[in-house]
């Protein structure tokens, strides 16, 4: 149950402000097929975290439990400093409507996703834990809880709540969570 606590928290905050909450809200203005648009999220974050997963359970198996931790700390470091740079809106010309709704969705969700802090973290909390579907039911899970209201208020919540707040809220409680981490290591 940790693990699926703490992979969905830990991607939900790291999705905040992320460029895929603007694909989202571009998707959904584009569209304006908000039930397509979600399931496309949906499918393409289970396939990309469960690459990253199955990729950190892996690497669980061949390195030491005291690497994974360090490891773990230096992502959630990594993430917290990462959260501070600002994602650049993707861009809107093109009119993606070959694939409908959904396929846009899941094709580009999928791509964006490839090594974004959301995937890393996702390969390194499988990694932690050893717990593939927990960590991937958690990931995708707390993608949802970032993407959902965006497509469902869309521009309302883009208006009102600045980006560079809700990165460093996100990169604080990172740093927190490094730090939490790392006292764990030095009781282990």
């Amino acid at each position: 149950m940790e693990a699926f606590l703490v992979s969905a928290g830990a991607v939900a905050l790291a999705e905040l402000g992320d460029k895929t909450q603007l694909l989202a809200l571009l998707l959904a203005a584009r569209f304006r097929a908000p039930l397509a648009v979600i399931a496309g999220i949906v499918t393409a974050v289970i396939a990309n975290h469960l690459m990253a997963a199955a990729v950190g359970t892996l690497l669980a198996s061949v390195l030491s439990p005291a690497v994974l931790r360090w490891l773990l700390v230096a992502s959630f470091v990594v993430t917290a400093v990462w959260m501070l740079v600002p994602d650049k809106e993707p861009a809107a010309g093109e009119r993606p409507a070959r694939f409908g709704a959904y396929g846009t969705t899941a094709l580009t969700f999928f791509l964006v996703e490839m090594g974004d802090k959301t995937q890393i973290a996702t390969l390194a909390l499988a990694a932690r834990y050893h717990a593939l579907l927990p960590v991937v039911a958690g990931t995708t899970l707390g993608m949802l809880l970032a993407n959902v209201p965006v497509v469902l208020l869309g521009r309302v919540v883009a208006e009102r709540i600045p980006a560079t707040l809700m990165h460093r809220i996100g990169a604080l409680v990172f740093v927190l969570l490094a730090l939490l981490a790392l006292l764990q290591l030095r009781t282990a």
